[in-house]
């Protein structure tokens, strides 16, 4: 057990005599009211009282505890020793709060000494997909599609900073007025995102986007309403099949969550690696190497790009490499991956269309300075990817899936493309949800002789347009 020390000095620094702490079981004593303020300063409201109260019972029990014996209790012994502090400061300084009002007090200075702060209730909420942070006063959530203004808040700017360098510097990374944007993951791999002065006006910006701790699965997107279960078991047929796959949509729109759930179907004999900016993605395959980039330190040295991993990769025996998100020079080698023995390889890319991700991939070939021909960059594309998912977020917060395109080849100087399934909006409903169904194009895809080959069956009918694709819901 760790020793808590509650033994201040005087000024010739002879200790005091030491209060006894209450047991935690025994009911607390009245706390008599605060002092009233003085005349004329301006009036806090309760809320920004209990935030002051808890940084300042903070700071004392960062002088009352024996730090170094930290690391040798657990969780639960912790959470005990800090509330039985808790109940004796909360009571020396004369806070007005009944017994259920201080046990919730204390795990909120657990929260803040051991998690991060303020938000680290929202971080357990499942129900919440996103955290924004606009300044210490403003903090965001989305959940169920919709933005709501979360009851919690920061002191001040420095209060924030403290929780965001808190989180960068778990992994080895660095935010300050030199490289005030920074990119990093939270232990359970939710995806943190932050911007600090000069760049951020108002105070420090940040972003969590968080992952549930069970990945979503196909079955689940399916039940959502993302797509329909016809969809889903081709693209997982497409994937079993290493017909290379890229996943396209907006920020927010699903892109990671997709390729999580579709990467369920990859053997598990095969051997992957993974390379993204900041570790987030979840397979569950047993053989998975994951690469993260490094951004560069104080001397603007030791970057590593995702160029340099992918490069890397190629060299480490993968059988499929897995992008987390194409977004520069490293598009090149990567198309050189999926042309080289590495079918079945997936990536995500920012886009609002299959073809505009076609036309950005050309663009980010161009970005490594290689001296190919436009001809030759389309060619490699037509060659390299078989499918293109298309995701997005609906004006209600949904997320659909709203194409499925095939890579079809070249003609002439142009990639072409054949829409296999897509989604069309029908109509509003009456509290403003959007309504619409998938349908399918009517065209056979060419990827499907491949899947028939390698041993896999799918009912052709679901490709024929005249049917609706929802109809197995109605047997």
């Amino acid at each position: 057990m760790g020793r808590f020390s509650r033994q201040p000095q005087s000024a010739d620094s002879r200790p005091v005599a030491q209060t006894p702490l209450a047991p935690l079981d025994a009911p607390p004593a009245k706390l008599a009211p605060k002092p009233e303020s003085k005349k004329g300063s301006k009036p806090s409201t309760a809320q920004d009282d209990l935030l002051s109260a808890k940084l300042r019972i903070h700071s004392k029990l960062i002088d009352e505890i024996d730090l170094s014996d930290l690391d040798k209790l657990d969780d639960e012994s912790l959470r005990k020793q800090v509330h039985a502090l808790v109940v004796s400061i909360v009571r020396e300084e004369r806070l007005t709060m009944n017994a259920a009002e201080v046990v919730t007090f204390a795990n909120a200075v657990f929260d803040e000494m051991t998690g991060l702060g303020p938000i680290e209730p929202l971080l357990q909420d499942d129900s919440i997909c996103d955290i924004l942070i606009n300044g210490p006063k403003q903090v965001y959530i989305e959940r169920g599609g919709e933005l709501e203004l979360a009851p919690v808040s920061f002191a001040d700017d420095d209060h924030l900073l403290r929780i965001i360098n808190r989180i960068v510097a778990q992994v080895g990374r660095r935010v300050d007025e030199s490289h005030p944007m920074v990119d990093a993951r939270l232990p359970d791999g939710s995806r943190f995102n932050a911007a600090i002065a000069p760049i951020a006006v108002d105070g420090p910006l940040v972003s969590i986007r968080k992952f549930s701790k069970q990945p979503l699965t196909v079955e689940k997107l399916v039940g959502f309403g993302a797509m329909p279960a016809c969809v889903a078991d081709f693209l997982l047929g497409a994937v079993k099949a290493r017909i290379t796959t890229v996943i396209s949509g907006g920020t927010g729109s699903g892109k990671t969550t997709l390729l999580n759930a579709l990467s369920s179907s990859i053997s598990h004999g095969e051997r992957l690696i993974t390379i993204e900016d900041a570790a987030e993605l979840q397979l569950q395959q047993p053989h998975v190497a994951r690469m993260e980039t490094r951004p560069p330190n104080v001397e603007g040295k030791g970057e590593i790009k995702q160029r340099e991993c992918v490069k890397n990769a190629l060299r480490m025996r993968p059988d499929r490499v897995i992008l987390g998100e194409v977004r520069g020079e490293e598009a090149f080698d990567m198309l050189q991956a999926m042309n080289t023995g590495h079918e079945g390889s997936m990536a995500t890319i920012h886009a609002n269309t299959p073809r505009d991700a076609i036309t950005r991939l050309e663009q980010m070939v161009a970005m490594g300075g290689m001296n190919i021909s436009e001809d030759a960059v389309r060619g490699q594309i037509a060659s390299a990817i078989g499918l293109i998912v298309q995701a997005t977020r609906l004006v209600d917060g949904q997320r659909k899936v709203v194409s499925v395109t095939e890579v079809t080849g070249m003609e002439g100087n142009v990639i072409q493309m054949q829409e296999i399934f897509f989604y069309e909006r029908t109509g509003t409903g009456p509290d403003g949800e959007v309504q619409g169904e998938h349908r399918a194009s009517g065209l056979r895809p060419k990827c499907l002789d491949e899947m028939l080959t390698r041993g896999q069956s799918y009912d052709t009918s679901w490709f024929d347009p005249s049917l609706p694709l929802n109809r197995e819901l109605n047997r």
